[in-house]
C-alpha cells in the first residue's frame, strides 16, 4: 500500500512539476469528435496515436480501443494538456527513458511518424518526426522536454 501511495504521489508530483495548459471540457469534447471520425464511439491506436502516447506517458495502458468516456476522463485528468518546455531544452542529464518512452513523449507532443531514436552522450534522445506536415529533427531530454532541432 505504501509503495503504491509513493508511486502515485511521485507520478502526481512529476506531472504537476511541468506547467500545463489545461483543456476545458468543451475542448476535450471537440477533440474527441475530431478523433472519432467514424462515429464508432471508440478510437484505435492507428486513429489516435498521439492520444495513446499521451496516455502511456501518464502511466496508463490503453487497450485495443479507447472509448469516448475513457478519452474524456483522461482529458479531464490532464493527460492531453500541453506542457511548457523548460528554458534551454533539451537539457543534458542522465536519461532513464527507454527509446519507446522517448518516442511516446514526442508523439504526445504532436509529432507523427517518429523515427527510431538514439541517445547521445548528453543523455538526449534524438530522432526525426513530422510536426504540422513538416519533417524535423526532434530531441527528448531527461525531464521529458520535447524540442525541434
Amino acid at each position: 500500500m505504501l509503495k503504491t501511495m509513493f508511486a502515485s504521489t511521485a507520478l502526481a508530483a512529476a506531472l504537476a512539476a511541468a506547467p500545463a495548459l489545461a483543456l476545458t471540457d468543451a475542448e476535450c469534447a471537440t477533440n474527441w469528435t475530431a478523433l472519432d471520425k467514424t462515429k464508432a464511439g471508440y478510437v484505435t491506436a492507428e486513429q489516435a496515436p498521439a492520444a495513446y502516447a499521451s496516455a502511456r506517458v501518464a502511466g496508463q495502458t490503453p487497450g485495443d480501443r479507447v472509448t469516448q468516456q475513457q478519452y474524456l476522463d483522461w482529458c479531464k485528468a490532464g493527460y492531453f494538456d500541453a506542457r511548457a518546455t523548460d528554458p534551454g531544452a533539451p537539457l543534458k542529464g542522465a536519461n532513464s527513458f527507454t527509446e519507446k518512452q522517448a518516442q511516446d513523449r514526442a508523439a504526445a507532443a504532436g509529432y507523427a511518424n517518429v523515427s527510431a531514436m538514439t541517445k547521445d552522450g548528453d543523455g538526449i534522445w534524438r530522432g526525426k518526426g513530422t510536426l504540422n506536415g513538416k519533417e524535423s529533427n526532434v530531441a527528448v531530454d531527461f525531464k521529458g522536454n520535447v524540442v525541434a532541432q
